[in-house]
């Protein structure tokens, strides 16, 4: 009988445990092979040294403490057994009864306990490897690496231990008082006092060391006008920590001095005091200092300590480092001005992303399972020059493929990959209103020898695609040519080799898919590849790291491969106001790593961008072989490393308000800004930042060329007028300088919204898009580039045209405006050439030398044909984007036609 009930006990065991414990199994064995195949197995190895040693640690020493206190709690009462006769026959005794469950509790407690240890395994890992910032916090002269590293795992021993001694005191007293409780009378042993006199004490001086560490906790306050400590909370917060420590400092003390004294007041004295002193001083007083004290003159009382706060906002996001560049604003530009700007001028972006992506979904996805998920801005040199460009990846979603498709054989055997990118200039537009593609069609094609590819397949890419397999007896569709489809072979190393019956049945068990055990067509060179996802395969391996929303594709040597931006962060920086990131708050903030992820075969390499971020230092020594000195990075890639979107967006968001170092200016929020507002679709919205290729006003023109630069303008709060352009550098020695243009606040510059005001109420511009609107098309405004040169500024915004029955949009004007001008164009030439019509300088006389006589025919016929020819010349030299030409030829021509007028001009008649 007793063998068939252990027969059905480990059987329902099996039955509830197997579902959960094989499929644990099959991924973890699975994700082993991954990181072996990926070449950071090192890194897994440590995760799970590091998790499961601490884990165990923390089950070990609870058994020990909790097990330790209830035998010793037990072998101070009376011993009996669990089950006795009693006078009415077998029973329970309620003592014994409650050992026993005190034993299994102590057992469920230390597992818990064990496991909440096991997921402070990183913070273990970064207090003993934790480096310092090199900067000290102005309160307790700590060091910031100690709020970063350090305080986050004593906060948690804190707490693991007040638990652990709690639990011991609650079990141990049951253990004590459970042959008592049946009578319903206590009776307190020497013993069982001592045993619980040292409990008390222990959790009383745990309970003081967490009211230590809690003070700490005054450098994030977010009380008064301030982030951080301010005047209550060092006047009165931080000497009540400290009073409250050392009063239950003393009760400890006296909680064991009491074994000898033996009174009751011992106890409850120091308790009571400690109650009443902490709702008191936490409560009651920084109330009542805040309204009757700070308040009334809070300036001066806060003024050192706003101080505090901006310097370290500044510090922890890097804004210290921002030029702070005067800039007119207001200066009329001439044609030369135009000319000696041309890296700027001939990358003007016209194209929207939005807009652009629509047109690449009708033009370039050929077929219905190919998707363009997002359009990139990026620089190449091309034949021509630097010039800035928009591309976008065309990547496999098989989930678009028809019902009758979507078979398991196709899904991950047959529509393995994407193909290709396409790629255009910002500034170029065909006849029709399209982009001029310098990369297009399948496989890509480019008459650029820096953009051609060689490989042009996309294993691994944004999209959230599920696992593939290559290799099989199946060829992988390569890409559709005509009424066919070329097929290949994939040719690279990555992935998982399925040579093996248990591979595969782990792997079927990981996915739930038998038919990646059963199917004829997997064969030993067969190889799976999974996370394909470049963010979750880059996770999967750091996910300590927080990635930027929008990785961008690059075409080196031949090949695709994206480079990830990835941050470090923190949100223990004292001082510092906490700004949002994705779904957590931060307040501090670096981009530390650069990650480049081969597109074919999914090779990362971790690039330590920054390496003297301490907390990146700190990974560096949790994990030695992850990183790789940015240095090594090859020369093609790092000339198209870029300053990432999010870390400008959120350094913009703080600079803001962190601009205003003086404390009363910040306190009174003299001047606070916001992003510019500009018109999308039927709306108003704040402007993103947008990247452009332009040379900085005041740099010297005979040796800077333009730069590859995120920027964005910004205005005050509830004003249109602009107050400055905030900018960051992405090329070269310069990459990472902040700077921001400031304008004059004596000059009125037009911002954004005025620019749009003045567009809708221009007389011609609003009748065309009435009427345009009322022709069944939908009129789409682009985003609005406000770009400096020299010392004043010019506003483009691209203007599209969408039949409501279609999804193409085209690029049908171009509205330009500066100063009091404004225009709107089929091209950016033609707009521009509107606006600064009469800018360029006239000459005296015709453009040769021949004689003007007056009332000549002939000579009159002349000037006109040569007005013709340099209108024509203009025309040519604005369509290849040669400002300089452009502005000789328009000089010419005024000189043409103002010879032309004096020589048939009739004589005024003279006076009698």
């Amino acid at each position: 009988m007793k063998t068939r009930s252990r027969f059905w006990l480990v059987l329902l065991a099996a039955i509830f445990l197997l579902p959960v414990l094989v499929p644990a199994f099959a991924t973890l064995y699975t994700e082993w092979l991954w990181f072996d195949s990926v070449q950071n197995l090192g890194v897994l190895k440590t995760r799970l040294l590091a998790k499961w040693g601490f884990t165990v640690a923390g089950i070990l020493l609870s058994t020990v403490w909790l097990g330790g206190n209830l035998l010793a709690a037990a072998r101070m009462g009376p011993r009996r057994p669990i089950v006795r006769r009693l006078e009415s026959g077998l029973g329970i005794d309620l003592r014994d009864q409650t050992l026993a469950l005190a034993f299994v509790g102590t057992a469920v407690a230390a597992l818990a306990a064990g496991l909440a240890a096991g997921d402070q395994w990183e913070t273990w890992l970064r207090f003993i490897n934790g480096s310092l910032f090199g900067i000290n916090d102005p309160v307790f002269n700590q060091d910031i690496g100690f709020y970063v590293f350090r305080w986050p795992f004593l906060q948690f021993v804190n707490g693991w231990g007040l638990w652990l001694v709690g639990l011991a005191f609650v079990g141990s007293a049951l253990v004590h008082f459970g042959d008592q409780l049946r009578d319903g009378r206590i009776q307190l042993r020497q013993d069982t006092l001592m045993h619980l006199t040292l409990l008390a004490a222990v959790f009383l001086g745990l309970k003081a060391w967490g009211f230590y560490l809690q003070r700490y906790e005054v450098l994030y306050s977010a009380h008064g006008a301030l982030h951080g400590a301010g005047y209550t909370d060092l006047h009165i917060r931080l000497p009540a920590y400290n009073l409250l420590a050392i009063i239950l400092g003393a009760a400890a003390v006296l909680v064991l001095a009491n074994l000898y004294l033996r009174k009751a007041w011992p106890i409850w004295v120091p308790l009571a005091v400690w109650m009443v002193a902490s709702f008191v001083m936490l409560d009651i007083a920084p109330a009542v200092v805040q309204r009757l004290v700070v308040t009334p003159d809070e300036l001066s009382r806060e003024r050192p300590y706003i101080a505090h706060s901006i310097d370290f906002t500044r510090q922890a996001y890097g804004l210290n480092a921002v030029e702070e560049i005067p800039f007119a604003g207001d200066q009329i530009l001439t044609w030369e001005d135009l000319a000696a700007n041309q890296d700027t001028m001939s990358n003007i972006r016209l194209w929207d992303w939005q807009p652009l992506q629509r047109t690449y979904r009708q033009l370039q996805e050929i077929r219905t399972y190919y998707e363009f998920g997002d359009v990139d801005v990026t620089r190449y040199t091309l034949s021509d020059g630097p010039r800035s460009v928009m591309m976008a990846a065309r990547e496999m979603r098989t989930d678009q493929l028809s019902e009758q498709a979507r078979t398991w054989v196709n899904e991950h055997l047959i529509y393995t990959h994407g193909q290709g990118v396409v790629l255009n200039a910002v500034n170029e537009v065909t006849e029709e209103g399209l982009p001029r593609l310098l990369v297009s069609d399948i496989p890509p094609r480019s008459s650029e020898p820096v953009l051609q590819i060689d490989r042009p397949e996309i294993y691994f890419g944004e999209a959230d695609n599920d696992y593939v397999i290559v290799g099989t007896m199946e060829d992988e569709l390569d890409y559709p040519q005509g009424d066919a489809n070329v097929y290949t072979r994939y040719e690279g190393s990555a992935g998982i080799q399925l040579d093996n019956l248990w591979r595969r049945m782990m792997f079927a068990v990981r996915y739930g898919d038998m038919s990646i055990l059963v199917s004829s067509s997997i064969v030993g060179d067969s190889r799976l590849l999974f996370h394909r996802s470049i963010q979750e395969r880059i996770r999967n391996v750091a996910p300590f790291l927080w990635l930027d929303n929008d990785p961008y594709m690059v075409i080196t040597e031949g090949r695709l491969v994206w480079i990830q931006d990835a941050y470090t962060f923190s949100d223990r920086y004292p001082y510092s106001e906490p700004a949002p990131l994705a779904n957590r708050k931060v307040n501090y903030l670096r981009n530390s790593v650069k990650i480049v992820v081969d597109a074919y075969d999914g090779h990362m390499t971790f690039y330590a961008f920054d390496p003297d971020a301490p907390v990146l230092k700190t990974y560096r020594l949790i994990y030695p072989d992850l990183f790789t000195p940015y240095d090594e990075m090859p020369a093609g890639l790092r000339q198209h490393i870029r300053y990432p979107e999010d870390l400008f967006s959120i350094q913009a968001s703080m600079y803001l308000t962190y601009h205003m170092r003086d404390p009363q200016v910040f306190y009174n929020r003299e001047d606070l800004w916001q992003p510019a507002i500009e018109v999308r679709g039927d709306g108003e919205v704040q402007m993103e930042p947008y990247f452009v290729i332009m040379r900085l006003p005041g740099e010297d023109k005979a040796t800077a060329t333009g730069e590859f630069m995120l920027m964005l303008p910004l205005t005050p709060t509830g004003k249109d007028n602009m107050v400055a352009w905030l900018y960051a550098d992405s090329d070269g020695e310069d990459y990472g300088q902040m700077g921001v243009l400031k304008f004059s606040k004596q000059e009125l510059i037009y911002g954004p919204r005025q620019i749009e005001a003045r567009i809708d109420q221009d007389a011609t511009i609003s009748q065309q898009l009435s009427l345009w609107n009322q022709r069944g098309s939908q009129t789409i405004r682009g985003n609005l580039m406000v770009i400096p040169v020299e010392g004043g500024l010019i506003y483009v915004e691209p203007l599209f045209l969408q039949a409501e029955s279609g999804r193409l949009p085209e690029l049908k004007r171009v509205i330009v405006a500066h100063g009091n001008k404004i225009a709107m164009r089929e091209t950016l030439a033609e707009a521009l050439a509107e606006v600064f019509s009469g800018a360029a300088p006239a000459l005296a006389g015709p453009t040769d030398d021949r004689p003007v006589v007056e009332g000549d025919l002939s000579t009159a016929t002349l000037l006109a044909q040569s007005a013709q020819l340099h209108y024509q010349e203009a025309l040519r030299c604005l369509s290849a984007g040669d400002w300089a030409c452009y502005g000789r030829e328009q000089t010419a021509l005024a000189a043409d036609l103002e010879a032309l007028v004096e020589l048939t001009s009739e004589p005024e008649p003279q006076a009698d």
